[in-house]
């Protein structure tokens, strides 16, 4: 699985407005934004990527996805 991919995914699935991903096929590292994760914790932002990519997860497609920063399009912006 390339990274160009597992930031499509999270695009399409999370409605993500930036996507950072890099890995080497097995594991990965992502930062995103997406204005799904307003008003939620940083948890529950995690658990919100973790659902939306359960059946690759499941699987056996992406290995393990690290999550580096889940950010609204505001704090985004802000950094």
């Amino acid at each position: 699985m390339a990274p160009e991919f597992v930031a499509q995914l999270l695009t399409d699935r999370l409605d993500a407005t930036h996507t950072d991903v890099r890995g080497d096929g097995h594991h990965f590292y992502a930062k995103l934004a997406s204005p799904r994760f307003e008003g939620l914790g940083l948890l529950a932002r995690h658990r919100l990527v973790k659902d939306a990519l359960k059946d690759v997860i499941d699987s056996g497609e992406l290995h393990a996805l690290s999550l580096e920063k889940t950010l609204t399009p505001a704090e985004w912006a802000a950094q």
